[in-house]
This record gives C-alpha cells, sequence and structure tokens, in this order.
C-alpha cells in the first residue's frame, strides 16, 4: 500500500506466489509501458484473443493477480461500454503502477497499431489512386466475413434464449429502419429495460474482491466528468461549429455507448460519419477490413478514420491530428469508467436487475451488428458473385480454418487484386 496517495490506485497483495524477478522491477510506469508495448506488437485475433494473451501474462506468468480475480476483472469491464480488453489492460497498469501505469498500458497496448493504421489512411489521401481497384475490394468484402464471424459468434454467446433471440431480431430491424446514432442510443435503452422486466438472469458465480482500490472519491469525481463530457460535447459542438469539437464529441459518444466489444462500434461510427460525408463508405469498409490485420484494439479503427476525415474548407484538421484526437477520444471513456466503477462493482455484480438489463442489451448490441452486418457491410461490399464467393472463403477460412485474421486480410487483397486482373 502506498500511504501518500489516499485517492489513488492501492494494490493489494496478490493471493498468487509472486515471482522474484517481478515484485519491483516492473511497479514502474515505463516497466508497465514495455510489458504492453510488447503485447500491443504481437497480440493478434480480436478482444477474446487479448484476454487470453492477459491471461497468460498477468496471471500465470508475473501472477499480479489470481485467477478467480482475473475472471472478476473481465466480468467487470465486460459489464461496462466499451472495449473490454483495453479497460482490462487499463486497470491492470492500475494495480500496478496506479494512474500513470494505467495510462502506459493503453499506450503500450494501443499506440503501435493506431500508428499503422493512421500512417495508411495518410498514404490512402495521397496516393490512393495508386492501390489496384481489386485489393481495395478485397478489403472491403474482408469486412463481411469479419462482421459475420462476429454476429455468429456473440450471437451463440449473448442469445442463448427465445427472450433474447426476439430482443436481438428486434433491435436489427428497428436500427434498419432508421440508421442514425441517437436511435441505436435509444435502442439500447429500451433493450435495456426490457432485459430489466423480463429477463431473468443465472446465480452469481463465486468470485473475491478484486485487488485493486479506488476512492469513492476519485470514483464519483471520474463518473461526474464522464456524465458531462457525455452530455457536454454535443452541446458545445453545437454552440461553437467545427470539426474539431463535432469529432471529440461523436467519437467519445461512441466509446460511451459501445457495448459487446470492438467490432459493435462498426454501427455507431459509421452512423456518425458516412452519411453526412465525413468518410466514404468505400473508405471505411476498407479501413475497417485493415484493421482486423492489426494487432491491438480493434478501437484503434477511431484513428484510421479521423485521419481519413474530409476537411470542410475553413473548418479543417490535419489528417496526423484528427486521427490521435479521434484515438483520445473515443478511448477517454474507458479510464473514466473502469475508475469510476471499481468501487462499486461489488454491489453491481450482486444486482439481479443490472444483471438482467445489461442481458438485455448485449443482446440488442448483437442486433445492432446484424443490421451492420448488411448496412453498409454487405450492401457496400458484396456487389456481385465473385464478392460473395470471395466473402465465403475468407469466411471458411477465420471460423473453421482459424486462419489468424491478418493473414486472411492480405489473402483477400490479394485475390481480390488478382479478380481484378482478369475482370
Amino acid at each position: 500500500m502506498n500511504p501518500d496517495r489516499p485517492d489513488a490506485l492501492q494494490a493489494s497483495a496478490c493471493p498468487a506466489p509472486p515471482d522474484a524477478s517481478t515484485t519491483n522491477a516492473d511497479r514502474s510506469a515505463w516497466a508497465v509501458f514495455l510489458i504492453f508495448l510488447r503485447l500491443g506488437l504481437t497480440a493478434f485475433g480480436g478482444p477474446v484473443a487479448h484476454l487470453a494473451y492477459f491471461r497468460a501474462e498477468f496471471v500465470t506468468r508475473r501472477h499480479w493477480l489470481s485467477e478467480r480475480s482475473y475472471s472478476d476483472l473481465v466480468a467487470l469491464c465486460q459489464f461496462l461500454p466499451g472495449p473490454a480488453s483495453s479497460q482490462v489492460g487499463i486497470a491492470l497498469g492500475l494495480s500496478r503502477a496506479g494512474y500513470g501505469g494505467a495510462l502506459a498500458a493503453w499506450a503500450g497496448f494501443t499506440l503501435p497499431s493506431a500508428l499503422v493504421l493512421t500512417l495508411f489512411a495518410l498514404g490512402l489521401s495521397r496516393w490512393g489512386a495508386a492501390l489496384a481497384p481489386g485489393a481495395w475490394q478485397g478489403l472491403q468484402v474482408v469486412a463481411v466475413a469479419v462482421v459475420a464471424q462476429a454476429v455468429w459468434g456473440m450471437a451463440r454467446s449473448l442469445c442463448p434464449d427465445r427472450q433474447r433471440v426476439t430482443l436481438m431480431v428486434a433491435a436489427a430491424c428497428l436500427a434498419l429502419l432508421q440508421a442514425s446514432v441517437w436511435s441505436q442510443v435509444a435502442v439500447m435503452v429500451a433493450a435495456g429495460l426490457a432485459g430489466w422486466l423480463w429477463l431473468q438472469p443465472g446465480p452469481t458465480a463465486a468470485h473475491e474482491p478484486l485487488p485493486i482500490r479506488v476512492s469513492r472519491r476519485a470514483a464519483w469525481l471520474s463518473l461526474t466528468l464522464f456524465g458531462l463530457l457525455l452530455l457536454g460535447l454535443p452541446i458545445a459542438a453545437g454552440w461553437w461549429p467545427g470539426q474539431s469539437l463535432e469529432l471529440i464529441s461523436g467519437f467519445y459518444r461512441a466509446g460511451s455507448l459501445v457495448f459487446g466489444g470492438g467490432h459493435v462500434v462498426l454501427p455507431l461510427l459509421e452512423a456518425q460519419l458516412v452519411p453526412n460525408g465525413g468518410v466514404s463508405a468505400e473508405t471505411f469498409l476498407a479501413g475497417y477490413g485493415l484493421t482486423q490485420a492489426m494487432p491491438g484494439p480493434l478501437f484503434t479503427f477511431a484513428a484510421f478514420l479521423g485521419a481519413s476525415l474530409q476537411q470542410p474548407s475553413g473548418q479543417g484538421i490535419a489528417g496526423g491530428a484528427g486521427g490521435w484526437l479521434a484515438l483520445l477520444a473515443i478511448f477517454l471513456p474507458s479510464f473514466l469508467l473502469v475508475v469510476g466503477a471499481l468501487p462499486f462493482w461489488e454491489s453491481l455484480r450482486r444486482s439481479r436487475h443490472a444483471q438482467a438489463a445489461l442481458a438485455g442489451i448485449n443482446a440488442a448490441v448483437v442486433g445492432l451488428l446484424l443490421a451492420a452486418l448488411y448496412q453498409p457491410v454487405w450492401s457496400g461490399a458484396i456487389l456481385g458473385p465473385r464478392d460473395f464467393g470471395l466473402a465465403l472463403v475468407a469466411l471458411l477460412a477465420l471460423m473453421f480454418w482459424r486462419l489468424p485474421p491478418w493473414l486472411v486480410v492480405l489473402g483477400c487483397g490479394l485475390a481480390g487484386w488478382l479478380l481484378g486482373l482478369i475482370a
């Protein structure tokens, strides 16, 4: 414990015996950054794979916390909106080196892929015409397979009964009827209410208190700031029109309202950026396809989009600056929610009403992703039989051959280029 920092995170002793080599050497923010940087360069495979990497590194190898505490931390981050794997990483950094450790963990895990995606977006803006149309189309087609795989996997785990399947289908239909950010938010709120009234969650699993401490004062300050930004940024963007404030407001809202992982940010960002011409549908889908080939969190897609934004006359921001601004805005809610939720997790996990509402929201999230699979993913990428066949091959490679996503993305780009040559 650190008596000089009463408002800061305090890490309790871990039940597992610590490795002598890690007792002091990895308690600085710099050491945490280096550990997560290695993961940010090598952790391919999406959120589920990231959680497995974290378990192997921090439970099995370094003994930062016990198996049960890690499972409980994952449950907390899945309960919160935002990218669960990144939030677990933030919490692990908090447990090791305080708030500086949280920032270091996020930076190490996130910046490698964010940098590559930002550079790719800037390259497209200058030399996009040099990219073969077939390869561009292949990157769009692979997004169909990726989202289809995500819908299938999430539906199996989050919609196991007819009540939640009904909520999923209803959410998909409503999202297709009215495609906008606020209609999607309304769908999630209605699904949470329906879950609270209609669903019966199972019994709470055995657990132990998390070995992470945040004062209630710090938690309330964090939650207050989260709410003020969520409500105040759209108002500020309306009072002082400009691309920068609109960008921050839109990406902060997406990071605040996404349940279910990185794939689910797709419909919110598409509704935010494509209809108003901020990013073309083709660029949006190609960037999303490329993001699947990156290590680290899927939310780094925000860096690509921010750097790809069209710049209205007199309101533009530099592409690179837009990428980093979007990245910070979409991840800021994760920091605030992790810090704000930790002191109240014991009460939340015992509340059957809260668990039922979350089950309803998760079912609606699958429905929103199902709607996004049709529009814009399918309608924008599948233009003929060849595209459909390539999407089927990509889905086979991902779901049954279990090839790494980066290899499937590269294969689809190459296949699209070859098909373009013989068209």
